[in-house]
């Protein structure tokens, strides 16, 4: 590895480090009286040696699941992939986004992690310092990211089972069966957040289509859609 990506991954920790010790884990709202919920998802695509992105922002009706808002933004991935450094590829595009969307959301879901990372700082915590003081975020992954070798136990069938994820002897996230006997989604608060309501929040929001939260699925197949128009335009 080049000594400029050690220097990048330097810099890019020490910030991460920087940022964990302002994350606070305790629900900074009313539950009850949240009335919009953003979701936020990213493609990739190859052009020769260049890589590309587009992200994608469905904010909908927290109780009715109603699109109120879809918002696109794409543009040229300027960050090599490092594991653990995700956040610092997606939100220059993300935050290019979010600044497009006219209806500010109460609570916002990333397809990704959030505590549950080696330094506490998966994209749903990195992009919480993106948005207004005090929003929630919650990160929900559909594939597990191991942090300092922590293994997880597979919950039961049941919908709404779950496990606890331990990290150092801390539970950082939790493994949730949003169905019968679908594969689990892995939950992790972001900030202003506890990881008990976010995972009450997750499970509320996944319907019978879907084992994700509906806004994290719609910004999903916007961005396959997305990716296949801009494919199409060259």
């Amino acid at each position: 590895m080049s000594a400029d990506i050690e220097t990048l991954k330097a810099c890019f920790e020490a910030e991460q480090n920087a940022l964990a010790a302002r994350l606070t884990l305790k629900d900074s709202f009313d539950p009850e009286a949240l009335k919009t919920c953003a979701g936020v998802d990213l493609a990739y695509r190859q052009e020769g040696d260049t890589e590309h992105a587009v992200c994608c922002i469905v904010v909908t009706d927290i109780r009715t699941h109603e699109v109120i808002e879809k918002q696109r933004f794409a543009g040229i991935v300027e960050v090599p992939y490092m594991p653990g450094f995700l956040s610092f590829r997606e939100l220059p595009l993300v935050e290019k986004c979010m600044a497009q969307l006219t209806v500010r959301p109460d609570i916002w879901f990333f397809d990704g992690n959030g505590y549950l990372h080696p330094r506490l700082m998966g994209i749903a915590s990195q992009a919480s310092f993106l948005l207004d003081s005090g929003t929630p975020t919650v990160g929900v992954a559909k594939t597990y990211y191991r942090v300092h070798g922590a293994e997880y136990t597979e919950p039961d069938t049941q919908a709404g089972s779950t496990t606890d994820i331990i990290v150092d002897g801390e539970v950082c996230g939790k493994v949730l069966r949003t169905h019968d006997g679908v594969r689990p989604v892995f939950v992790s608060a972001g900030n202003n957040i506890t990881l008990d309501t976010a995972l009450k929040l997750t499970f509320r929001l996944a319907d019978k289509e879907s084992r994700v939260p509906i806004p994290t699925r719609l910004a999903d197949l916007e961005t396959h859609i997305a990716r296949e128009e801009l494919k199409a335009d060259g």
